[in-house]
């Protein structure tokens, strides 16, 4: 058992270096997560086990104005609820990578999915620009294999923003979202990115 535990350490993905730059999610933010994940998931509460990562881009040029959204915690425009939108990590465009929140708390970044997801958001407006970004993808692919490790996530659930309703963890209890998904990271881009992610891993 002592080999095994050393053989599996040995080739286990590095963790990359992270800036721990963290959102204000403090008792108010939790609570209103526990309440957005009663309503829609069938769960009070804000602990996180995850089981899915979920690569997004912020449709933005800078990590400033994505860090600001997040941590802004303003209500969704359709139900007008809380918590607001936020992921627990954003690489830039440097490759630099910032963590937003904890591991173990929910973030509200896919509908369906934020009770057992990570988000990962590239700073960027298309997946074309991440994919032809070489620091931003050495970043992207070193994380997303660390935390595929960390958590034994398989492959198939590393899935694209636009892919979240074709994962088998997906449930939403609002009728109105049950359908709703977001174009970023689509399933042909993302098949390009697993192949990468597989041939790291294969290393």
């Amino acid at each position: 058992m002592v080999a095994l535990a050393l053989a599996v350490a040995l080739f286990a993905p590095p963790k990359p270096h992270i800036v721990w730059k963290p959102i204000p999610f403090g008792a108010k933010r939790k609570a209103e997560m526990a309440q957005y994940a009663e309503r829609h998931y069938g769960i009070h509460s804000y602990v996180l086990h995850p089981k899915v990562i979920v690569e997004h881009y912020t449709a933005t040029t800078t990590f400033a104005s994505a860090y600001a959204t997040f941590a802004s915690d303003m209500p969704d425009p359709e139900l007008h609820s809380l918590p607001g939108t936020c992921a627990h990590f954003i690489i830039d465009r440097d490759g630099t990578i910032y963590q937003l929140v904890p591991l173990d708390i929910m973030c509200r970044h896919t509908v369906g999915l934020n009770y057992v997801a990570i988000g990962i958001e590239h700073v960027g407006t298309s997946d074309a620009e991440i994919l032809n970004d070489a620091a931003q993808m050495r970043s992207s692919l070193a994380l997303t294999a660390w935390l595929m490790s960390r958590y034994r996530i398989s492959i198939a659930n590393v899935i694209g923003h636009n892919e979240s309703l074709s994962s088998p963890f997906h449930k939403e209890l609002y009728a109105p979202w049950r359908n709703q998904t977001h174009a970023d990271w689509r399933h042909s881009d993302m098949n390009i990115y697993r192949t990468r992610l597989a041939a790291l891993l294969n290393r």
